[in-house]
């Protein structure tokens, strides 16, 4: 007759399949756990590198910003020693001028008037003065008027100053100045 093994093969066979399931399960945990951690290693070193590069660009950005701030201080320093120069220049090329409105109002006063104040403020100039009469106001307005460097003298006042004299009058005016292009022309030509 034939031999018939009554051994539970199948609980064997299923104790070796349940074996070799935990070996797999193992193996892949084990496997998973080695990936896991080379991904969150590289993930790691991508953040370290990546806040090493943000350290590096920090400190470049703040030197700029450094090197930008001493730009326009620079910048602002020239800007100031150009207003100087302008200022310099403007001074030197009018210096001639002054002088020749000085001695063209010394041409225009006539004798009997003497002026106690003279003022400019900007392209006007305004006289206070004393007059022995009213014709030599007007004399003294016309000879502005005449002049190449003065224009439209405008009387603004006249009170009588008997302690001046009988027929003394204070008066105040004011005159425009106005240098002629070619004397202009001439002076800085000059320089």
């Amino acid at each position: 007759m034939a031999k018939i093994n009554l051994l539970p093969w199948r609980e064997a066979y299923r104790q070796e399949k349940k074996k070799e399931f935990f070996v797999i399960l193992a193996g892949v945990v084990v496997l998973s756990g080695f990936l896991a951690f080379l991904w969150v290693s590289n993930v790691q070193s991508a953040i370290t590198e990546q806040n090493a590069r943000n350290r590096l660009l920090n400190s470049e950005i703040s030197a700029l910003e450094k090197q930008v701030s001493e730009i326009e201080q620079l910048k602002q320093r020239r800007e100031e020693l150009l207003a100087r120069m302008r200022v310099i220049q403007d001074l030197e090329g009018t210096r001639p001028v002054i002088v020749r409105y000085f001695d063209d109002m010394v041409r225009a006063i006539p004798d009997g008037v003497y002026l106690n104040l003279m003022q400019r403020e900007g392209e006007s100039i305004r006289l206070e003065g004393i007059a022995e009469s009213n014709n030599r106001v007007s004399s003294f307005m016309r000879n502005l008027d005449e002049s190449d460097w003065f224009a439209a003298p405008n009387l603004k006042s006249v009170i009588a100053a008997p302690e001046q004299g009988e027929q003394a009058n204070s008066f105040i005016m004011t005159v425009r100045t106005s240098a002629p292009a070619d004397e202009t022309d001439d002076d800085e030509g000059e320089d």
